[in-house]
């Protein structure tokens, strides 16, 4: 996580032009390296979608079980994401990263080779606590590579395209190596994640400056009860949407999501908040917090949180609810499936590249809004 106590550098007209600093050699490189780590995090969490139906009869998962093999993954990402950026803070942001990235590329091999349910969703969480060791470094890192102005908001919006653009090539990608042969295609759209995740981390200490390594102790209080809070709200929520497998019949082989009153998801959902209020709680207290509270009380960067908290979780679950609409319903295969999806990655390219440009000229607020906007009315849409 990016030191976030101080307000970020000005943009817009007042910005300057040129910053006295300069970014080091290799910073394209640098950043063609962190971006291809964020693509690989991200496409993990969609490019299993489409490859489900096969994995279900490869393995011969319960349907009930099945909806594990992405929220798995979810789980553990969101859940250890706090934790994986102060670790970063506090040991260095390169050596995490590089940890990360070699973690992710041994869990997915795992994943490739699983031969039954237990090997293929424990993998699939060890690449949850992976990606949340290597993605707020890779963030970071844009930060300590890249000087304030121009340079650094262009990596910046390269980044955030390569976030959503990772989702959807996800889908592309994973319909193309499922149908590449109906035993193993599947197992490819983890096994491709090794080479990509080893020459990351080789090529890290070549191409990345290494951040300093902060004194201070780790938020051992906050960190637990900031894992727990999340780790339990998302299981919460995912199990109101999870059938319950006493409800699969024959007239309803799709059997009956467990819903928003089933006792165990309102249990874990009432012990995500009450570890959550714990975690602010701690957070005002302790000496070297998890999440420093301060960093909230700029008001630009608390509505840009929310803003990034709200838009990716619409994005994903757009993402989820499609790839089953287009195959289930529409009747697609799996790779036109993932080609349907290739307008959005050129959405993304062309935001990405128009916003880089633009950022410098006028209030980022308005860019924000306006894609906001957008995104609300495509997936109003949708709907």
């Amino acid at each position: 996580m990016t030191d976030l106590t101080t307000d970020p550098p000005a943009s817009g007209p007042e910005a300057p032009r040129d910053s006295a600093s300069k970014a080091p050699r290799h910073a394209a490189w640098a950043l063609v390296l962190i971006c291809t780590a964020q693509l690989m995090v991200v496409l993990d969490s969609t490019i299993a979608n489409i490859a489900l139906p096969k994995i279900q009869a490869s393995l011969d998962i319960d349907f009930a079980n099945l909806s594990w093999v992405v929220t798995g993954y979810a789980l553990a990402f969101g859940g250890l994401l706090l934790l994986g950026g102060r670790l970063g803070d506090l040991y260095g942001r390169r050596r995490v990263f590089m940890i990360g990235v070699t973690l992710f590329a041994l869990a997915s091999a795992v994943g490739g080779i699983a031969q039954n349910e237990a090997m293929l969703l424990g993998s699939r969480g060890v690449q949850g606590l992976a990606a949340a060791l290597a993605s707020p470094s890779a963030l970071a890192l844009i930060t300590t590579t890249f000087p304030p102005g121009p340079q650094r908001n262009r990596a910046f919006s390269v980044f955030a395209a390569m976030s959503g653009i990772g989702a959807a090539i996800g889908l592309v990608l994973g319909g193309w190596l499922t149908n590449l042969d109906p035993e193993w295609g599947w197992r490819l759209t983890f096994l491709i994640n090794v080479p990509i995740g080893l020459a990351a981390a080789f090529l890290a200490p070549r191409l990345l400056p290494d951040s300093e390594h902060h004194d201070g102790w780790l938020d051992v209080p906050g960190a637990i009860t900031g894992t727990i809070g999340l780790l339990t709200l998302v299981f919460g929520i995912t199990r109101t949407g999870n059938t319950d497998p006493d409800t699969v019949s024959a007239a309803n082989p799709m059997g009956t999501p467990y819903g928003w009153g089933d006792p165990v998801a309102l249990t874990f959902l009432g012990v995500g908040v009450v570890a959550l209020v714990a975690f602010v709680l701690l957070e005002t207290r302790v000496q070297h917090p998890l999440m420093p509270l301060r960093i909230f009380a700029s008001r630009n960067r608390a509505v840009a949180f929310v803003s990034m908290m709200m838009t990716p979780a619409a994005m994903f679950a757009m993402f989820y609810f499609l790839s089953l609409y287009v195959q289930d319903v529409m009747g697609y295969s799996a790779l036109r499936t993932g080609f349907a999806f290739l307008p959005f990655a050129f959405g993304m390219i062309i935001g990405a590249t128009t916003s880089s440009r633009l950022i410098a000229r006028m209030d980022p607020r308005y860019l924000t809004g306006t894609g906001t906007l957008l995104a609300g009315f495509s997936l109003f849409m949708f709907s």
